[in-house]
């Protein structure tokens, strides 16, 4: 019998608030109160993994709404920053995040050039000392707050990977005009439409994974750029791995200029239609 299964739990409070409710008891978690959440009773280490490229204003707000989060509710850390020589001083500026947070929690694992995201990916896992492993963007579009709402979602059934949804009874998208919005629910449907997958937000890329879950997903993944997000939910599928979702709230970047154009609409659809002709 197939492991593969979708359990949804109900998302955090919106980007904003600083309150949200835990999943199995449905009370109020405030960031400010001292009534954090402990997952510390079984020890398990979260590696986060952030690719970057000319996100330097954004590194210090991620990295600290990071620290904050792992802290707050007692969970062993690190952040593997995998920056591909930004022209911005993207790497300067982690190098000075590691001085204040210190290196075991701040991890600098940089690259000679823009090599894309599959192998940054595998370039942070290969570095990466946790059990589990945290992929999700630095420019602030996934807020750290759902990570604890991942967590517990993970131990309810010991799932092989968490992700988060837009498209599920409380997720949603903030900041994108109509047009942006059309393209991705678009995107989606027709990637539903082609490949089942049995995931409601197929090109998201805010997941949780056990770490050699996603080192096979990983390597048998063929696919570029934004496809990459897609094949790897459709070869976890393939695996039968077991998969649940959490609904979160994706905002546009804060700071910087979006990275989806018109080349990487077409890539996309090109890169869709061979993994369709593929598998």
């Amino acid at each position: 019998m197939s492991r593969f299964h979708v359990s949804i739990t109900p998302e955090p409070d919106s980007f904003s608030s600083k309150t949200f409710h835990t999943a199995q008891s449905g009370l109020p978690y405030t960031a400010n109160s001292s009534n954090h959440l402990n997952m510390s009773s079984n020890h398990n280490k979260y590696s986060v993994l952030l690719p970057t490229y000319n996100e330097r204003d954004n590194l210090p707000i991620i990295t600290w709404l990071l620290t904050k989060t792992f802290s707050e509710n007692k969970l062993d850390y690190e952040i593997i920053i995998i920056d591909d020589n930004s022209p911005d001083g993207t790497l300067d500026v982690a190098k000075q995040l590691q001085r204040v947070y210190g290196e075991e929690h701040i991890v600098l694992r940089p690259r000679a050039g823009k090599l894309g995201l599959g192998t940054a990916y595998v370039h942070g896992i290969q570095n990466a000392t946790g059990n589990f492993i945290i992929i999700m963007d630095a420019d602030m579009s996934h807020h750290p707050k759902a990570i604890p709402e991942f967590i517990k979602k993970q131990r309810e059934r010991d799932y092989d990977i968490v992700t988060g949804t837009r498209y599920a009874n409380g997720g949603g998208v903030y900041g994108w005009d109509l047009r942006r919005k059309l393209t991705s629910r678009g995107a989606n449907f027709i990637a539903d439409l082609l490949l089942n997958p049995g995931v409601s937000d197929l090109t998201g890329s805010f997941r949780l994974y056990k770490k050699d879950v996603l080192h096979q997903i990983i390597n048998a993944t063929i696919s570029k750029g934004y496809v990459f997000q897609m094949e790897m939910m459709v070869r976890a599928k393939q695996f039968n791995y077991s998969v649940a979702e959490v609904p979160i709230t994706f905002v546009d970047r804060v700071f910087g200029e979006s990275k989806l154009g018109a080349n990487e609409i077409v890539g996309y659809l090109k890169g869709l239609w061979t993994l369709f002709t593929s598998i």
